[in-house]
């Protein structure tokens, strides 16, 4: 996420439904993109009806193209953002601009005990005669164009790369002259050896003499890196310059589909690279060769689509008590009637403020179900008021808390009292997401108040997962559909990539954002949620808490979860706190109604539970998000959780739990 971490702070098998790779079909056979969620008229109605945000933050957008809207939360972010531009990770490569050109590689994987590191592979430099500048011109679902100037502003050529694809292709929009750092040697394709690696040059419109290399205007040099025993030939073939990406989306009862379509110049086929949350079709075509990473073996097939399922989640507004026997309601109501009265005062920013709006209305949906009615109605008046505060849709003309504005510069939703870097865009999804949930459940059965709040919580929403094509904000601001998870930092000034931390927040959110548009009647958003949730939860399973340690690049990782994953690296660690407890708390907290995504292999959760609380057990800081998960490992694991629980010290109860929802979340596993 960022260096500044809050001091606070799964579901079916993975194998997936249907996965792989199409190799050279018609672009109409892709799943049918699902409805658009947002109009563009709506985005744009929503942001003009926040007050504008005082004093935005200067995010140092110095390399993007006008018009543009600034691509914050994005893996490439780093390219865009700070005086410096930052490494960025299109895996398998990892790329960078540098002065006077770009250089690519392939990162060779250092597993360690605690890390997974591929970092940055400058292993092919390729400096451009006359390049002082370079901008981001373009972007899409998983491509990024640059445009390379000289002195004066003019463009030279453009440099695409995109996630998936073993390619950086140039484009010369005048005649140039190009200084590789190392020759290529050969014909039919020539290439480069650097160390394991092997690199090849397609050329069309140029020539190539040592390392000098001719592009004439219009022609373009494509740099491919060759896996390992690859037939260089063929692959060459499919060294065809990438234009564009695309994504459609589908949704069934029980899986949510997304097809990543690569157009490339002439639309033929090209080299495509899956993740392991990819899954593997056989049907897909001959394996062309494979990379290592530090998110697993990387299979490259010949391709124009990229093609995966995730099993769909169910989203639940709160827990269903109707099970419960009448001396499991009697202790409830009764820790109902302790937990109200301790509550203390709403923090004011978006974070601790939205987990405690999240808290309360889980609390009021247990004091309702089990007859706790004064406890009940005082809550219910608490925590109603405090929504509507936080929806005053001009409050933040007025004061500077409690409040959302619209930031014109940056193009997004911010509250006004930041937290963890909130108004660079960090970590909105996180915030959001426990207002979206709070709403959702709370206007579940209320469309009057779902109308009353309406404004604020749509903008917020839309902040986060517009799909809408509008200059006022990106299109889905964090979610990127080829890693099917999340990124947290907004500008990500960091040499391994963007980075996400809390995978069970983000899957938090995405739930939320389902409730919300239930309780709105939004079909459109809601399958839009439905789809983020499937494959959010689909990641935090593959990369977050039950990676295939039988994979190579996993030799020597001595830790059962991996806390905070980057672009091109992934550690367990925390931004917060070294305490393996905490290592695995900031995966599964808040543990909401909808965190199915956890449950389903007990061992995997024995496994986990065991690592983090081999130092002090449960009685330590987080203790009780670490007792709800034990849950998931088995009845005995259950009943054990559910007798800790009840004398768990009130120190060890996070500021977005209480002991109410604790012993009811046990209770009804």
């Amino acid at each position: 996420m960022r260096p500044a971490r809050r001091t606070l702070l799964a579901g079916l098998p993975l194998g997936l439904l249907a996965a792989g790779m199409t190799g050279c079909t018609d672009r109409g056979a892709a799943s049918a993109p699902g409805s658009p969620a947002f109009t563009a008229e709506e985005v744009d109605a929503s942001m003009t009806a926040l007050p504008p945000l005082p004093e935005p933050a200067d995010l140092r957008a110095v390399r993007l193209g006008e018009g543009l809207v600034p691509p914050t939360n994005r893996w490439f972010s780093g390219l865009v953002f700070g005086e410096e531009p930052q490494p960025v990770h299109p895996l398998p490569l990892s790329f960078a601009l540098v002065d006077g050109g770009f250089t690519l590689g392939l990162p060779a994987v250092v597993t360690s005990e605690r890390t997974l590191m591929g970092g940055n592979a400058p292993e092919l430099g390729v400096a451009v005669d006359g390049a002082e500048s370079a901008l981001v011109t373009a972007y899409d679902e998983a491509s990024v164009t640059m445009t390379l100037r000289d002195g004066s502003g003019g463009a030279l050529a453009t440099v695409t790369i995109a996630e998936g694809w073993p390619c950086v292709a140039l484009r010369a929009s005048a005649n140039l002259e190009l200084t590789l750092s190392a020759p290529f040697v050969g014909e039919d394709p020539p290439t480069l050896a650097v160390g394991p690696h092997t690199y090849a040059l397609t050329l069309e419109d140029g020539t190539l003499d040592g390392t000098r290399c001719h592009v004439a205007s219009g022609g373009t040099a494509t740099f491919l890196a060759l896996p390992e025993g690859a037939d260089a030939a063929h692959l060459a073939l499919l060294a065809v310059p990438v234009e564009s990406t695309a994504l459609a989306r589908s949704l069934t009862e029980d899986a949510a589909t997304t097809t990543l379509t690569y157009t490339t110049a002439g639309n033929g086929p090209t080299a495509i690279a899956a993740m392991p949350h990819h899954g593997a079709d056989p049907s897909a075509g001959d394996v062309l060769g494979t990379y290592p990473s530090v998110y697993g073996t990387l299979v490259l097939r010949e391709a124009t689509e990229l093609t995966w399922s995730a099993p769909r989640r169910e989203a639940r507004a709160a827990l269903d008590l109707s099970g419960l026997d009448d001396a499991q309601r009697e202790e409830l109501a009764a820790q109902v009637a302790l937990d109200v009265p301790a509550l203390l005062d709403y923090p004011a920013d978006t974070y601790f403020g939205g987990k405690a709006l999240h808290r309360d209305a889980q609390l009021l949906a247990i004091a309702e179900q089990v007859g706790a009615e004064g406890p009940a109605a005082v809550l219910r008046e608490r925590v109603l008021t405090q929504l509507r505060r936080w929806t005053e849709v001009g409050a933040a003309a007025e004061r500077d808390a409690f409040c959302f504005a619209y930031d014109a510069t940056n193009r997004g939703v911010v509250g006004l009292t930041p937290s963890f870097g909130s108004e660079e865009f960090n970590d909105h999804h996180f915030h959001y997401g426990y207002f979206l949930y709070a709403a959702g459940t709370l206007a579940a059965d209320d469309p009057e108040l779902a109308e009353e709040v309406a404004p604020v919580i749509d903008a917020l929403a839309a902040d986060i997962a517009s799909d809408a094509a509008t200059d006022m904000l990106p299109v889905r601001r964090v979610f990127d559909a080829y890693a099917s998870h999340s990124w947290a930092s907004g500008t990500s000034p960091f040499a391994d990539g963007n980075n996400q931390e809390s995978s069970s927040e983000a899957t938090t959110a995405w739930a939320g954002l389902q409730l919300w548009a239930r309780a709105r009647g939004n079909a459109e958003l809601e399958e839009l949620a439905a789809w983020l949730l499937a494959h959010e939860a689909l990641a935090a399973r593959t990369y977050w808490t039950d990676f295939d340690a039988a994979d190579p690049v996993y030799d020597g990782f001595a830790h059962q979860v991996l806390p905070l994953q980057f672009g091109g690296k992934r550690d367990y660690a925390t931004w917060f706190s070294a305490e393996p407890a905490a290592a695995l708390a900031i995966l599964v907290l808040p543990l909401s109604p909808s965190s199915d995504h956890l449950a389903d292999d007990p061992e995997r959760v024995r496994r986990n539970v065991a690592e983090g609380t081999a130092s002090a057990g449960f009685d330590q800081q987080y203790g009780d998000w670490l007792l709800m998960y034990s849950a998931l490992g088995g009845d005995e694991e259950r009943d054990a959780a559910l007798e800790a629980a009840r004398d768990l010290a009130d120190e060890h109860l996070d500021d977005g739990n209480t002991r109410s929802y604790l012993l009811a979340w046990l209770m009804t596993r």
